[in-house]
């Protein structure tokens, strides 16, 4: 039988040992010939007499030739010691070569001037001045609201290949932590995108001492860019508010309003709005307002500053997918939100889509930076991902990731086809609903289960469905039971085992009906929630080529650094000249007021979050 050192021999032997080279040699050496702890443990000690006989042993073995190896025996003791030398010196120099050599690799890096990938460090920093880009280039940012990665699991199930254009393109993920919570809102959450700075749960591109930050939107303004909002709520809600204005609290909707057609220290920084929202530009005499006072924003913007306006499907088919668009343009085509996309898609004639309306403002956008140097910024928004994740609404939230999908997939075919450079970055500003694909329906062990079929049966959302409840009972409310029972839940949520419980609980709180519905679809799909409000989960970064710098998880603030970089444009400029102009600058009809609104209580933020959460489930909102 071969012995154990017969095999390190052979082992060894450069004819059968791929690791042959004395570093590596000595390396498996080193780790095959360490003593076994548990042996050693057993083994006994020796006494002086036992060693005397085992060497007298040796030497019987060997001949009687023990004395005359003891010269050979020192040879290779001082060999071994030479080679395990040399061996400790010949790593060392690896190590330090290899040190080196990535150091000299990271300075290469940062001396290059390459413009494809711009340097985006971890935790972002204001101290330094941009560089400026040598050429022209366009950014899109785009936003998911209220998107977790459980949403786009959900959604996959519903997909035959199950895969989106999204999952292609994933690079990375965001923190999303305020400076007042550990779960944010959309406004903090915005102005970490905007500002590239964290501040408090309510603030539109404000900080928490209650000073403007001034936003990469307004910057490339400043720079020469052309700018663009894309959103399907109202334009005035926090996320397109926070690129564009700045208020103390996001409730300040009507100042939003105003500031973003030009009433603002910079004057009009935006050159193209599509969205909802229309009740905060329209007078409080008027029908379809809601704001606090008479101002009219709508002639405010054509007068003074010179839009362009349209509020009807006719007026958005006039643009011709923006090839017949002029500049600057003001369209808002709802009262506040849009229709969720599983009920839009049967008012087409009414509401253009999400996809559309990016198409129009990239080709818009586009054709008006034809002769520039420079190209332009756009945000868009899938805003009511975010609200079907407060109602809790299956359903409608799987259509909405459906939908920004398919305007992601747009704005990837625009980059590919256009001559000019750009980049797409999308990421969310939270998650919504605390969204669990799984659900325990009973006490005993949960089968491992979810039913994506339910989802697919069903053909209006819950805030659909509870609107024409509304409408039914405000008519007269004939047959209400049998209106509940087959219009809206066989025929509109797909559910044919309704119990008595679940429609006599729909009949006697149909104020309620939302979120009703929207667990009636959930418990038989066995999706869960565990809030109706936001969650601290991590959200997915996307991106094309040109955002590797975001690759990994980052803060939020990391996102908007990135933003500012590859336009290189100075934001702290924008915050000086902000500081500046607020000496003077006020608002028309308010007074002492300041042009950001009042500081806010806390009471205030939270009536604001209310708010919010009630627009979100708003059946006036179209």
């Amino acid at each position: 039988m071969a012995s154990f050192e017969d095999d390190l021999v052979s082992l060894s032997s450069p004819t059968t040992n791929p690791w042959s080279s004395p570093l590596t040699n000595f390396v498996y050496r080193s780790r095959c010939l360490q003593p076994n702890p548990c042996l050693l443990r057993k083994r006994r000690d020796s006494s002086t007499h036992s060693e005397e006989q085992a060497a007298d042993e040796d030497t019987a073995l060997l001949g009687g030739q023990r004395k005359d190896e003891q010269p050979r025996n020192r040879l290779r003791f001082w060999g071994e010691l030479g080679l395990f030398t040399w061996a400790v010196l010949a790593t060392a120099a690896v190590i330090v070569l290899a040190v080196l050599s990535q150091h000299q690799a990271s300075h290469e890096n940062e001396c290059s001037t390459s413009p494809a990938i711009p340097s985006v460090p971890s935790k972002p920093t204001n101290s330094t001045k941009p560089t400026k880009p040598p050429g022209k280039r366009n950014l899109i940012f785009m936003v998911s609201d209220g998107m977790g990665p459980a949403s786009l699991a959900m959604t996959h199930s519903l997909q035959y290949d199950d895969v989106l254009v999204l999952d292609q393109h994933f690079i990375g993920s965001s923190r999303t932590r305020s400076t007042s919570s550990l779960i944010t809102d959309s406004a903090a959450g915005a102005t970490a995108f905007s500002c590239g700075l964290k501040s408090y749960n309510g603030a539109i591109s404000i900080l928490p001492d209650h000073t403007p930050c001034g936003t990469v939107l307004e910057a490339a303004k400043k720079a020469g860019y052309l700018t663009g909002l894309v959103v399907t709520t109202s334009i005035t809600d926090a996320t397109p508010a926070c690129f564009a204005s700045h208020a103390n609290i996001r409730s300040e909707e009507d100042l939003i309003a105003q500031q973003e057609v030009g009433e603002h220290p910079l004057g009009r920084v935006v050159d193209l709005i599509l969205g909802g929202g229309r009740c905060h530009f329209l007078p409080n005499t008027t029908s379809g307002s809601c704001r606090g006072d008479d101002r009219d924003i709508v002639n405010l913007a054509q007068e003074k500053y010179g839009w362009n306006y349209i509020d009807d499907r006719e007026g958005f088919d006039s643009l011709k997918l923006g090839s017949e668009a002029k500049l600057p343009l003001l369209g808002l085509f709802a009262g506040y939100n849009f229709p969720y996309e599983i009920d839009r898609r049967n008012m087409n004639d009414i509401y253009p889509s999400l996809d559309e309306m990016a198409r129009t403002a990239l080709t818009a956008l586009e054709a008006a930076t034809k002769d520039s140097d420079k190209g332009f910024f756009l945000m868009i928004e899938g805003s009511r991902v975010d609200h079907a994740g407060h109602s809790n609404d299956p359903a409608a939230q799987v259509h909405e990731v459906l939908s920004y999908d398919r305007t992601f997939a747009s704005v990837v075919e625009f980059l590919n086809k256009s001559e000019t450079e750009g980049v797409l970055v999308s990421t969310s500003d939270h998650e919504t609903g605390g969204l669990a694909v799984a659900r325990q329906i009973h006490p005993s062990y949960p089968q491992y289960l979810w039913y994506p079929e339910v989802l697919s049966n069903v053909s209006s959302s819950a805030e659909h469905s509870a609107r024409r409840l509304r409408a039914h009972v405000a008519s007269g409310g004939e047959r209400l039971y049998d209106f509940i029972s087959i219009e809206l839940v066989q025929k509109g949520l797909g559910i044919m085992d309704a119990s008595e419980i679940e429609l006599k609980s729909i009949l006697d709180a149909p104020q309620l009906s939302t979120y009703s519905f929207a667990d009636m679809i959930s418990r038989r799909a066995q999706i869960g929630w565990s809030t109706h409000g936001h969650s601290a989960v991590d959200v997915n970064i996307y991106g094309s080529a040109g955002s590797e710098p975001l690759r990994g998880n980052h803060e939020n603030t990391d996102v908007g650094k990135f933003l500012r970089e590859y336009l290189a444009v100075d934001v702290n400029a924008i915050t000086d000249e902000l500081l500046n102009k607020s000496k003077s600058f006020s608002i028309a009809d308010k007074g002492q007021t300041p042009w950001t609104g009042n500081i806010p209580t806390e009471e205030d933020l939270h009536l604001a979050e209310e708010m919010h959460r009630s627009q979100s489930l708003s059946i006036n909102s179209w």
